[in-house]
């Protein structure tokens, strides 16, 4: 089953932007996506849900010491997005998220209608 396939929109086709790695874990009860988002704190973090699909954008904040300029820089892009098309099994309302050391960690349960449930079975 596939419950998440990546997508791009218009506006990512118009405006160069870093394309995070994502690593999708699907389980019994979801999905759980890891995106790989060194340099981007909180406060630039925009993670969305419209309709069936998930945004997730950001911004790259790399401190540098005041007057020191790098010398070679190989990010030469300073945001970062990616969209992915969420299956109906999934609960889009039931999102949640954490940033942690750089890596985001997004969760989406399965739809009720799509856990596994147990049948009780009647003795005749």
């Amino acid at each position: 089953m596939n419950a998440v396939t990546q997508t791009q929109d218009d506006t990512a086709r118009r405006e160069p932007t870093l394309l995070p790695p994502v690593d999708v874990i699907e389980d019994t009860t979801g999905i759980t996506l890891y995106a790989d988002l060194p340099g981007v704190p909180r406060d630039k973090l925009n993670l969305r849900v419209e309709g069936d699909q998930l945004a997730i954008e950001a911004d790259l904040v790399i401190a540098l010491p005041q007057g020191m300029q790098p010398s070679h820089a190989e990010v030469q892009l300073s945001r970062y997005r990616r969209t992915f098309t969420l299956s109906s099994e999934l609960d889009a309302d039931k999102v949640s998220a954490e940033l942690s050391q750089g890596v985001l960690r997004v969760r989406i349960p399965k739809a009720e209608h799509a856990q596994p449930r147990r049948i009780a079975v009647q003795v005749a």
